[in-house]
């Protein structure tokens, strides 16, 4: 596999007045694919990979391209990762028949990505679905895990919001078409363009492409069956809430949480409830709903560099 080296930052202007016309280059990203347990995961890479390495783990409904606001922010100073879960973005969606989608397959993937890329340690960066896989790698090796960046993903009941609540738990008493149809509703363009929407502080900040371009993918053949079988199968993510927190204790890995604190999904309790057995944490509220990059990465990337730069 090849690899870049990407040259450090060049300020954007420099001491002569006419140099504020040109842009700082762009840090590469590189867009590969890599045969992970037979199936073709994709993943975006930047930066030196001698330096640290930060992966980055996307949630519903979206894939890896949620972080491009925020990877060329990083790149001069951290080795980045963003892969594409099975079933999303880029990488293999095979049918419901042909795969089991569940978040312990989903995780096995990425686990199966960071042994074949070499990682022996990295800092974990999680929203929405990224919490539950990514804390099932660090539940399976906590050794690899340097720290945590906790974007809007829960891992406590208490930030499991209404929102989430109305969908998930008629779906979870029992899977018949009356309580698929919230499901449903979710997943269809309306529910993730609310996904992106949702709590924004100016909506002419978030690309319409995003909406778009991730329904196109939900609607592939199989897909909408696929991402039921992973909205019923996240119970198994709540179960495992207490062993998680455990784990937390236990560790007590380096954690920054940056909360989009009006998130109706996953709520403002669930970032405080992460100081109860993560007193060392550094919470930064954000002014954002379930996604913040578009509007804050910058803010985001700021915090990251002083945590764990």
């Amino acid at each position: 596999m090849s690899t870049a080296h990407v040259p450090a930052h060049v300020p954007a202007q420099a001491s002569n007045p006419a140099a504020g016309a040109f842009a700082a280059p762009a840090a590469a990203v590189f867009h590969r694919h890599a045969t992970v347990l037979g199936r073709q995961v994709f993943y975006r890479e930047a930066g030196d990979p001698a330096a640290p390495t930060l992966l980055l783990l996307h949630g519903l409904p979206t894939s890896s391209r949620m972080f491009n606001p925020l990877i060329p922010l990083l790149a001069d100073r951290f080795h980045v990762i963003a892969p594409d879960y099975i079933g999303f973005g880029h990488s293999d969606a095979p049918s419901p028949e042909d795969f089991d989608y569940s978040f312990d397959q989903l995780a096995a993937h990425v686990a199966g990505l960071v042994d074949m890329l070499g990682l022996k340690a990295y800092t974990l960066y999680m929203q929405d679905y990224g919490g539950p896989i990514g804390f099932r790698l660090f539940q399976q090796r906590p050794e690899q895990v340097t720290g945590f960046i906790i974007q809007n993903a829960n891992a406590y009941l208490d930030g499991v919001g209404d929102e989430a609540k109305s969908v998930l738990q008629p779906l979870w008493a029992g899977r018949t078409p009356a309580t698929e149809a919230p499901a449903r509703h979710l997943i269809s363009l309306e529910g993730t363009k609310w996904h992106w929407l949702v709590g924004a502080q100016d909506p002419a900040r978030i690309d319409p492409d995003h909406w778009l371009i991730d329904q196109a993918l939900l609607d592939r053949p199989g897909m909408q069956e696929a991402h039921l079988d992973l909205l019923e199968n996240y119970r198994t993510n709540v179960a495992l809430y207490p062993e998680w927190q455990a784990a937390f204790r236990r560790h007590r890995p380096k954690t920054l949480i940056v909360w989009g604190q009006h998130d109706p999904i996953f709520v403002p309790a669930g970032a405080r409830a992460y100081l109860k057995d993560l007193p060392d944490a550094k919470l930064v509220w954000l002014e954002g709903g379930h996604f913040v990059l578009d509007e804050h990465a910058p803010r985001v990337a700021a915090e990251i560099r002083a945590t764990f730069g």
